[in-house]
């Protein structure tokens, strides 16, 4: 099963429900709670729109938002001096279950890869 970590790289002014390192895991359709550290609904609905597409395997830099495997998302919260709050940058992994890696590895040997 896909599951997608992501962890709060960088804090931009006061963020009042994350701290740097804590993070939310993502498995399947489901928010693993007890992996995750918070949820907050102005950064989850920046996340939002490319949880899917990064747990099915898009490249983030496919969709503008990294140059490797990591990807990048930043809270919807501007922070001062628009805000009291602030922003939270989010860093985005992939991690593959045996069950996905060892489909992957088989498809590519049916198609001759």
């Amino acid at each position: 099963m896909e599951k997608l970590v992501i962890k709060v790289a960088k804090i931009k002014g006061n963020c009042p429900v994350f701290k740097v390192g804590d993070k939310i895991v993502i498995e399947g359709p489901s928010v693993n709670l007890k992996e995750t550290d918070a949820i907050c609904t102005h950064a989850f609905a920046s996340l939002l729109p490319y949880i899917v597409a990064l747990r099915k395997g898009v490249k983030p830099s496919e969709i503008g938002l990294g140059k490797g495997e990591k990807a990048y998302i930043q809270c919807l919260d501007p922070g001062p001096p628009y805000t009291e709050g602030g922003t939270a940058i989010f860093e985005v992994t992939l991690e593959r279950g045996e069950k996905d890696e060892t489909k992957k590895s088989m498809g590519n040997s049916e198609r001759g890869d």
